[in-house]
């Protein structure tokens, strides 16, 4: 088994972390896959490099399994962020869009109603992550934070992507890739140290943290992830729950609320019970985010799922 990382020439900050990460020990030439693209190997990684867009190449674990006969395990994106605010962030994230419709063009990739595998290892390196960047002096110049499920490219394995932001001066800081080629370093354990959040390892806490509702960033569900050593699977902002506003008048009850929000849940909580074989699912919810309507519709269709709600102590 291989973890696949994926970075692209296009991106600053994708390619420059993928080259301090190369520029340690250990690297050789990897297995052919594509003209366009180049590989190299260390131990169990393999780096692939591409020249389009991060979220433009599809089921590149599939056909990295299909050319080189190798079996892939988890995958690995480096990718720029950009945020409204243009404040400076590393960022980890799970992938997918399963609040769109049939019909519905995504963005930036993936496909409607579609939720990846959550990498396993993102709660805890993400929790990695802002130790190595207070070694690196980033912090309190680098927000480190989570950021909820979105955007493609498709894949089959668990994934995640690790990201910085927000604008091109902060895409091309030497620093901060050099804390994402560490962290990548340190989180696999190559160089013959042990690798940080592998779950057929360290499952004996088996409680996974789905989150549901808030903001981009989530920061109800940051708060619980940073305070022991909890498993993140899918965190579905507001606007991966549509909920159509029925409008009712005080007393009616049962009135069905419209909007992708129940099939964005079920495949959140699909994806991430089979990234978590064994897991306890979760949903942790941000309850200040939704309306009254809103909440009393999540948690009956938790109930009717029989997906159960966790307060912040049932995590630890």
């Amino acid at each position: 088994m291989v973890a696949l990382l994926v970075a692209t020439t296009s991106d600053p900050a994708s390619i420059n972390p993928a080259n301090a990460l190369l520029a340690m020990s250990g690297w050789q030439p990897g297995p052919k896959f594509q003209d366009d693209m180049k590989s190299f190997m260390n131990e169990g990684l393999r780096v692939l490099l591409h020249g389009k867009g991060i979220v433009e190449e599809d089921d590149l674990d599939k056909r990295w399994e299909e050319v080189t006969g190798e079996a892939v395990d988890e995958v690995i994106f480096f990718s720029k962020h950009t945020a409204a605010s243009n404040k400076p962030a590393l960022t980890v994230h799970p992938i997918g869009v399963p609040h769109l419709r049939e019909g519905d063009v995504p963005p930036q990739g993936g496909k409607p109603g579609w939720a990846g595998l959550p990498n396993p290892r993102i709660g805890p390196w993400f929790r990695l992550l802002k130790n190595i960047a207070h070694a690196h002096n980033l912090v309190p110049e680098f927000e480190i934070t989570l950021e909820a499920t979105h955007h493609g490219p498709l894949t089959n394995k668990p994934t995640m992507f690790l990201e910085i932001g927000s604008t091109d001066d902060y895409w091309k800081r030497q620093d901060a890739a050099q804390v994402m080629a560490q962290l990548v370093w340190e989180g696999l354990g190559l160089g013959g140290g042990t690798d940080v959040g592998n779950w057929s390892r360290e499952n004996d806490k088996k409680k996974v943290l789905l989150g549901i509702g808030g903001g981009h960033y989530a920061p109800r569900h940051v708060d619980v992830v940073l305070k022991g050593d909890v498993w993140v699977g899918h965190l579905l902002s507001g606007y991966s729950l549509p909920m159509e506003d029925p409008n009712h008048s005080k007393g009616q009850t049962n009135i069905e609320i419209g909007g992708t929000w129940r099939e964005s849940i079920k495949a959140a909580y699909e994806a991430t019970r089979s990234a978590f074989p064994g897991g306890e699912i979760l949903a942790h919810l941000d309850h200040k985010s939704f309306k009254g309507w809103q909440k009393n519709a999540i948690t009956g269709f938790l109930a009717e799922q029989n997906i159960k709600i966790g307060k912040p102590d049932n995590f630890y």
